[in-house]
Formats: C-alpha cells, sequence, structure tokens
C-alpha cells in the first residue's frame, strides 16, 4: 500500500467551538498521540460542578495505540485534564520545564507521580514516536515555555500552533521562531491549525511590555498598598509586577494556593528573577508601612472562592482592603464572568480602594494573536489545508474568513466540531465520521457520575426547591397508618404557609383513599399518584413545580 492510499486521522476531543479544554487526537496507521488535555470552567447553570473535562472514550477504545500525549504550555485549559486522563490511560507526557513544573503538583495531589512517565522537551527538538516525528517550535504566549508542534508524517507536515502572538518585545527576550514556520511553509506544509481566540479582533496585540508601563505608572501614584490580581500561570506579568515593586522600594507577599505554588515552581526553575529579600510571608505584613507593601494575588476572574473575592467581601482571613489601597486587575473576564469580576469590583470601590481594571486602562494584554497576525502565520506556512481550533465557533468562522481572505480556497479550510474524524491526504481532506465526544462532569472526588439527569434535579431544586410526602403504611393490609406528612425545603416557608401545607395534605390523603379503595398496593403506583396530583395542586396555587418526593414506609 503506498503513501499516495494512506491518510492522517484527526480527531478533536474538545476545544472547538467552546472556550477551554483542547484536547486534540491525530493518528497515523497504528501511532496515535494526544495533543493538550485541559479542562473548562463550568458554566452558570452548572450548579454544584467544579471542573469539565473532555470525554476520552475515543482514546479508552484505543488505548494501546496512544503512543504519547504532548503538552503545548501549562494552562489549565491544556493541562488540567491531564491526571483524569492517566486514570483511563498509560502513556509518556512530553512537555516544556515550566509544563511540567506545573503538571507535576496536579500529579502529585491524584497521586500519580510516581507512576507517570515525564519527558522534557524544548523549542527545537524532535521526538520520533512510532511514524511520527514531533518538532517543537517556540512561541509567544501569556506564559512562559510555550511551543508549537510541527508533526511530520510520511504524508506531509502536520502544525498545531496552540496559543499564540506575535510579541516582538517580548519579557524573556524570546521572539517567536518565525523563521522555521517559514521554512516549513516552503517545503510545504499540509495543514495548519492555528488558535482562534483573538480571530474577532482586527489589527495586532500590544505587547506583553505595555503592562509593565502601566503598572509602573499605577505604582508611582498609589500612596498605600498595592495589591494586583492576576492568573497564577502568568509568569511574565507577575516578573513585571516583581520589577515594578523592586523599582519603588516595596516589599511583596503572594496570597492564593494556587498563585502561591506557581511562584514557587517558577522561580526554583528560574522562570522568575526575584531580587533578595523582597519576598516576605503575609503575616509579616503589618511590620510595614502600607506604602512598602504590594500583594500579589488570585481571584482576577471573581471566583467566590479566591483571596481577592474573598477580601472584597471582608471575608478573608488576614487581609482586609482599606481606603487608600490601589487594587490593579490585571487580567481579562474570561467570557461568562464578567458578572463575577463586576461584582468584584464594586465592592472593591465600596471598601474605599483605587481600582485600576482593564476597562480603564492598560494593565492586562491579550496572550493571543489578532486578525493581522494569524493572517501572518497563514502567509508564512501557506498550508494546502487549514483548520482554525481553539474558539467558539463564531471564532472558527471569522478565522476561516481570514484564511479565505489570504487565498486559502473555501474548499480546503476544514471548519470542524468535536467528535468529527478529519482524513487527511495530499490529495483531500473530508470529514468521514464523527466519534464519542462532549462533556465530562467533575463534582469533589466524581468524575462523570453527574449527568444531565442529576443536573437537571439540581436546576429544579435549585429553582423551586422540594416538598417531601412521608406516608407510613401497614405492611400487613397496606392501609395508611400515619400521615401523609410533608416536609418543604426552598419551596415555601411551613409556618406562613400553613393553609397550602394543609391543603396538600389533604390532597394527598385522598389519592391515598382512592388507591386504597381500588386495591392499589403497588409502591410505584402510589407514589407516582400521589406526585401527580400534588404537581398539578402546586403548581395552581403558587405557579411554581417543587420537586416532590413521597417516601412511603412500611411497618
Amino acid at each position: 500500500m503506498g503513501n499516495a492510499e494512506k491518510s492522517i486521522s484527526l480527531v478533536p476531543l474538545g476545544g472547538l467551538g467552546e472556550i477551554g479544554k483542547n484536547m486534540m487526537v491525530l493518528k497515523y496507521e497504528d501511532d496515535l498521540i494526544v495533543i493538550d488535555a485541559g479542562v473548562m470552567f463550568p458554566e452558570e447553570d452548572m450548579l454544584g460542578i467544579d471542573l469539565v473535562i473532555p470525554d476520552i472514550t475515543y482514546l479508552k477504545e484505543n488505548k494501546e495505540r496512544v503512543k504519547a500525549i504532548f503538552l503545548s504550555h501549562g494552562h489549565e485549559d491544556h493541562i488540567g485534564a491531564v491526571p483524569y486522563v492517566l486514570q483511563q490511560l498509560n502513556a509518556p507526557i512530553y512537555g516544556t520545564r515550566l509544563t511540567l513544573g506545573l503538571l507535576r503538583g496536579k500529579l502529585q495531589e491524584h497521586g500519580l507521580l510516581s507512576e507517570t512517565e515525564l519527558k522534557e522537551i524544548k523549542a527545537g527538538d524532535r521526538i520520533k514516536v512510532g511514524a511520527l516525528e514531533i518538532e517543537c517550535i517556540h512561541v509567544n504566549h501569556s506564559i512562559a515555555d510555550v511551543v508549537a508542534l510541527a508533526v511530520h508524517t510520511p504524508l506531509g507536515v502536520v502544525i498545531y500552533c496552540s496559543d499564540f502572538k506575535l510579541d516582538q518585545t517580548p519579557i524573556d527576550g524570546r521572539v517567536m521562531d518565525l523563521h522555521r514556520f517559514a521554512e516549513l511553509g516552503k517545503k510545504g506544509v499540509l495543514l495548519l491549525m492555528s488558535d482562534s481566540t483573538n480571530a474577532e479582533r482586527p489589527g495586532y496585540t500590544l505587547s506583553e511590555r505595555v503592562v509593565g508601563k502601566a503598572l509602573d505608572e499605577a505604582f508611582a501614584e498609589a500612596e498605600g498598598r498595592v495589591l494586583v490580581a492576576t492568573f497564577a500561570s502568568n509568569i511574565h506579568r507577575i516578573q513585571q509586577i516583581i520589577d515594578a515593586a523592586a523599582a519603588y522600594g516595596r516589599k511583596i507577599a503572594v496570597i492564593g494556593r494556587s498563585m502561591v505554588n506557581n511562584v514557587g515552581i517558577a522561580a526554583e526553575l528560574g522562570y522568575l528573577e526575584i531580587p533578595e529579600g523582597i519576598m516576605i510571608e503575609v503575616d509579616a505584613l503589618d511590620r510595614y508601612p502600607s506604602e512598602q507593601v504590594v500583594i500579589i494575588t488570585t481571584g482576577s476572574q471573581g471566583e467566590p472562592m479566591a483571596a481577592l473575592t474573598r477580601m472584597a467581601m471582608s471575608e478573608h482571613r488576614r487581609i482586609d482592603i482599606v481606603p487608600g489601597d490601589t487594587v490593579i486587575i490585571s487580567a481579562m473576564p474570561i467570557p461568562g464572568n464578567e458578572k463575577l469580576v463586576g461584582k468584584t469590583i464594586n465592592h472593591l470601590f465600596r471598601q474605599g480602594a483605587k481600582v485600576i481594571y482593564q476597562a480603564v486602562s492598560g494593565v492586562h494584554v491579550s496572550g493571543h494573536a489578532s486578525q493581522e497576525e494569524l493572517k501572518l502565520l497563514l502567509n508564512i506556512c501557506r498550508p494546502r489545508y487549514f483548520m482554525p481550533i481553539h474558539g467558539e465557533y463564531r471564532m472558527l468562522v471569522r478565522h476561516a474568513e481570514l484564511a479565505e481572505e489570504v487565498g486559502i480556497p473555501r474548499e480546503r479550510i476544514m471548519l470542524c466540531d468535536i467528535g468529527d474524524i478529519l482524513e487527511l491526504s495530499p490529495k483531500k481532506a473530508a470529514k468521514t465520521g464523527r466519534v464519542p465526544s462532549g462533556q465530562v462532569l467533575v463534582d469533589g472526588l466524581g468524575v462523570g457520575d453527574v449527568g444531565n439527569i442529576v443536573l437537571r434535579d439540581r436546576r429544579q431544586l435549585a429553582q423551586d426547591g422540594i416538598l417531601i410526602v412521608v406516608i407510613t403504611m401497614d405492611k400487613q393490609n397496606g392501609t395508611v397508618i400515619a400521615g401523609p406528612d410533608i416536609i418543604s425545603r426552598g419551596f415555601v416557608y411551613m409556618r406562613e404557609s400553613e393553609q397550602l401545607i394543609e391543603e396538600a395534605k389533604e390532597n394527598a390523603r385522598k389519592v391515598l383513599h382512592i388507591c386504597e379503595a381500588e386495591n392499589v398496593t403497588e409502591w410505584g403506583v402510589l407514589k407516582s399518584s400521589v406526585k401527580e396530583s400534588l404537581t398539578q395542586l402546586l403548581y395552581e396555587r403558587t405557579r411554581r413545580r417543587p420537586m416532590i418526593m413521597p417516601i412511603i414506609m412500611e411497618v
């Protein structure tokens, strides 16, 4: 069988039509590699859910073929699901030094560190996996040590350019390796997959250095303490906060579990340069005048349990916001988090703080390429086929339009959704089917045990409450001995709605008498009769539909 008849399969299991839980599978003959394994944060209606991870049924079905997992960088939406994937699969994990440093902590928490094979890679490396050779290419983003992956296959080169931007003046001085992309483009790229997060945004994304200037100005004007909230993984941003603190003779305390962990890991691995004696413990803050203090904290997304949110609500154990404080929120709200962030900002203003946030300042720039940079990458790589990745569906469509603008024919632009199988060869590219895909919900220690039915029940409980009807029956002859008694939670307050509760009891009693007269003793029938009758009554009286739960006890 010649190469002409063979094909490469690409299966996105996350990150298309959504922001987060990025995961791409590439298969050639019997070799299968996974690129990224990220999480997504739950939407508002996912009550009680902690994380959302990709459905990896397809990988479990092909577990013998999974040769390796490659990680492009250390953000949660690219590495957060790795511990859950490793509980189902056994494969070596390749990542850059910082990426693996951030991953180790997660694996340790899940008790998986000792049995996982972690292999460090760096830009410029080429790793052989079966018939594939994976090349790492340096790109810029809002975290250090990010790589795009060029997968060299017998049929051509497939480029996966995950989150990136063209930063001409990056904090670490390492510019994106456009030269290598151009070389690959000259030789011929079979498929380019590229980040669509900012495909709707015209122009260019500003350099990370712009934030340094804005931070410097804010520090120069601050009269009291400075509190800066940012993403714990944005090491370059944290470096700029440290530099500004050092320039103005301020000490730094770090608050928030993920922030403390990430700063520790980045400093240990040499990604943060921290002047001697500048870091202090939170307990030592009181020993310094407020104009000599900087606090770096989590909570830039208004997360209810994060440190900044608790400070804003006066619920933090150690720190209260006081008039004279300057709070800098150095991050953009993730789509869906705008309300939470707005609420936190309002509370900070109420406490008397001066708040500097993205909408009114330059204290944040995106880590993702805007339209002109996306076009540049397309022009440099000149791919035969193009597949927009990483973004909600409208962003993928906009990115596809950009590709058309730079001359890629529409029939060679592959707009896919998670679960699609894209078969690729030098002669053709086509969707040839689907694999199981979607969301797996993580709630506490449970992975996937909460599904649509449980979520539907939680929503109903949250919206209309619950009414429990307790009936005690004689085991011998099936007659009602006691009850029905009614307990209400989240529906009505029983003391104030005695008449309604009495009416509900009377209604349940009548239903039981009818069932008794008709010799109905089957529990299921009794329960559904009581439930149906009460549902109708309560809806007529209140226009609400509480969850009704009849409980029958035999004595």
